[in-house]
């Protein structure tokens, strides 16, 4: 019985981690974890800026847009599930990753060796949920149209220019892309060192890329914002 007894008192077997947890369990897989919904994330945000754009083209374009994103349900809610979960990897990763860093400075271990510090690269930790928060209030405020003073159910273009027709609305749009200026600059120049692509300091293709990159998205999308305040779209 003392046999028994014993077989059954001894340690239990700890179940085998899925790849999953094995990747989000090391800095380099929940770098590359941050890489690629960056990635995804930065996709979205330049489609969702062309299509922005088209206010200047009038009402018709913009709110047949929507329209035909209504006629497939199914396809608009997978890409939002998919948007969400690529949202909640790169926040995870990144809440993990901090905390390891901190770990290892407090026993005097330096994990991350920078190869530089910019002011953009200091702010992440401000200009991340500054984006977030920005991101819950436009959706409130054009998707849901929570927070609209005068939201028209499927008149995108109407609920566009009266909301950003609001003076303190659209600075609040304006100051959003200073930190999403940040936050992409320094977001997609790390891609570049994520995926191993080893670079010199400055004039590098990884630099100039998202220096590109930044500049037309945060361009892009203050338009509209500016264009509404100053009449041109009306």
């Amino acid at each position: 019985m003392s046999a028994v007894a014993s077989s059954h008192a001894g340690p239990s077997r700890r179940l085998p981690r899925t790849r999953l947890q094995r990747v989000l369990g090391t800095t380099i897989g929940l770098k590359i974890v941050m890489a690629v919904t960056g990635v995804m994330l930065c996709l979205f945000v330049l489609g969702h800026m062309v299509g922005n754009l088209q206010a200047f083209q009038g009402a018709e374009p913009v709110n047949a847009y929507a329209k035909l994103l209504r006629k497939e349900p199914a396809l608009l809610w997978s890409v939002r599930l998919g948007l969400l979960a690529a949202v909640g990897l790169h926040i995870y990763a990144y809440i993990v990753l901090m905390r390891m860093n901190q770990t290892a400075r407090a026993v005097g271990y330096r994990v991350v060796a920078h190869k530089e510090s910019s002011y953009a690269s200091r702010s992440m930790r401000l200009t991340g949920p500054l984006v977030l928060a920005f991101i819950i209030f436009h959706i409130l405020h054009l998707t849901t149209g929570t927070v609209h003073p005068d939201y028209h159910e499927g008149d995108v273009y109407a609920n566009l220019v009266n909301g950003l027709r609001v003076v303190w609305v659209s600075v609040f749009y304006l100051l959003a892309m200073g930190a999403l200026a940040l936050h992409l600059w320094h977001g997609v120049w790390s891609l570049f060192q994520t995926l191993g692509v080893s670079q010199p300091r400055y004039r590098s293709f990884g630099r100039r890329f998202a220096t590109v990159f930044t500049v037309l998205v945060v361009l892009g999308f203050s338009a509209i914002p500016l264009a509404v305040l100053a009449g041109i779209i009306h």
